[in-house]
């Protein structure tokens, strides 16, 4: 089957990874924003217009299902992505409320998501009971996009965004950015031992897993990938170094607009 997911920039390589782990012999397609990079500090407004965007233009790609793997547009703008595509769409945000079993949970975000507050409500949605607190990373994506992964400015900008979830003594953690998995070494070495960290991608890929094993009765065991294509929208000469880099591919990009909507492939 062929998939579509997207991102603003490297983080849904989170998702992509479990997805290519759980589910192989797919095809599947990334799209990152990347001239638009990042979408966490731009406004609702913003946002929907983005969705309205990529998934008018997925909506030409011949896809199977479609995998929203950003917070963001997933908190904001979900709805615009469902009515746009007419295929099975699955996202984080629920995927993840949708396994919490903790009664304290504490959710870093990009500042537009923790605005919704969608973790919360997901999570209120299925749990009642929860408490839950979102906090606010600004300074999180531009430094992985970077690649200032072990710099002290973020390792400094972790003890600050930890530091009011910890004194509400969380028992789960939850990276409500696809970036922040690219983190895990750094704040597992600040989290106490009984704190679970909870990577949505792990969540939305059983859960996509599922749905394929229902439709593929012949699913082969074998792990092959049957293609991988990924396009941006900027930066192109940059971007196969870092997908060979996270993923240990290193495949041929090409350079889209999402003004046009016809078929790239």
């Amino acid at each position: 089957m062929r998939l579509g997911l997207f991102d603003s920039g490297i983080g849904g390589f989170t998702v992509l990874k479990k997805v290519m782990e759980l589910c192989p012999n797919n095809s599947i397609m990334y799209l990152a924003d990347t001239a638009r990079l990042p979408y966490g500090v731009k406004s609702n407004n913003e946002i929907v217009q983005i969705a309205e965007e990529i998934s008018t233009w997925f909506s030409y790609q011949k896809i199977d299902a479609f995998l929203v793997s950003c917070n963001t547009t997933n908190a904001i703008a979900l709805d615009v992505i469902k009515k746009n595509l007419d295929v099975p769409v699955f996202d984080l945000i629920g995927s993840a409320a949708s396994i919490i079993k903790e009664p304290r949970v504490g959710v870093l975000a990009t500042p537009s998501t923790v605005k919704t507050k969608a973790y919360t409500n997901s999570i209120l949605e299925c749990q009642p009971k929860t408490f839950v607190i979102e906090q606010p990373c600004p300074e999180f994506v531009p430094m992985i996009e970077m690649g200032n992964i072990d710099s002290d400015e973020i390792t400094n900008a972790a003890i600050r965004y930890l530091q009011p979830l910890l004194k509400e003594n969380i028992y789960s953690l939850i990276l409500g950015c696809s970036h922040y998995p690219l983190i895990t070494p750094l704040l597992t070495k600040m989290l106490p031992s009984n704190v679970k960290l909870i990577d949505p991608a792990e969540a939305l890929s059983l859960k996509l897993k599922l749905f394929l094993d229902s439709k593929v009765s012949n699913y082969s065991k074998k792990k092959n990938l049957v293609d991988l294509k990924f396009y941006v929208t900027s930066n192109l000469k940059n971007f196969p170094n870092k997908a060979n880099y996270w993923l240990n591919v290193f495949p041929e990009v090409n350079l889209v607009s999402l003004q046009k909507k016809g078929c790239v492939s």
